[in-house]
């Protein structure tokens, strides 16, 4: 299961006098990723490089920022990608400290600033969440309220009309599961919003 990350961490290496600023976070897209980045650079005006990666979805990023190629960014995409991570962020603030570190150093200077980070971070599951809707008779509102709450489901809302339309959402991967249960229970009286019942089982 995919991780991400409940909430930013920073690091800081010194290396040969250069000093390299670390932080892992929590991210949605690349646009909300450039927007960091940028706020980096006007945080820190005396910096050498901003490097960054990113894991989100179709939209992952390696940025050297004037770094010799494939000795930032995508080092630190890897560490990353290593640890399963989805949705998440890692930039690396240098201060260039005169002495030049090489290939070999740069790679191993942005890959534990990444990985320091990573340690103290709270890393937790990504749920994809399932929405539905159906309607029942006012007597078996209390049976599907129940049902609801033994799977762990949110209920987002209620309405009481001729009959009781309930929204709810739930992790995906319960979802067939529950929709089968309450088809049965209901026994034919509970009807699924937006045709949602047909795509109960997939």
């Amino acid at each position: 299961m995919p991780l991400t990350l409940a909430e930013p961490v920073h690091s800081e290496l010194i290396i040969k006098k250069s000093r390299f600023i670390g932080c892992v976070q929590p991210m949605a897209d690349r646009a909300s990723a450039q927007k960091v980045v940028a706020g980096l650079w006007a945080e820190h005006p005396g910096a050498r490089h901003v490097c960054w990666a990113l894991l989100a979805g179709g939209q992952s990023a390696a940025v050297d920022d004037g770094e010799p190629s494939g000795t930032a960014g995508r080092p630190m995409l890897d560490v990353l990608r290593h640890q399963d991570l989805e949705g998440v962020l890692a930039t690396v603030v240098r201060y260039f400290g005169g002495i030049k570190l090489g290939a070999g150093g740069l790679v191993r200077a942005y890959t534990d600033s990444v990985a320091q980070a990573l340690l103290a971070a709270t890393k937790v599951p990504i749920v994809r969440l399932r929405m539905l809707g159906c309607t029942v008779p006012y007597a078996q509102e209390g049976m599907l309220r129940r049902e609801l709450d033994a799977a762990g489901a949110a209920l987002l809302d209620v309405a009481h009309g001729q009959a009781v339309t309930l929204r709810f959402s739930l992790a995906e991967d319960a979802a067939a599961g529950l929709v089968g249960r309450l088809n049965e229970l209901g026994q034919g009286r509970l009807l699924w919003l937006d045709g949602q019942e047909a795509s109960g089982g997939e």
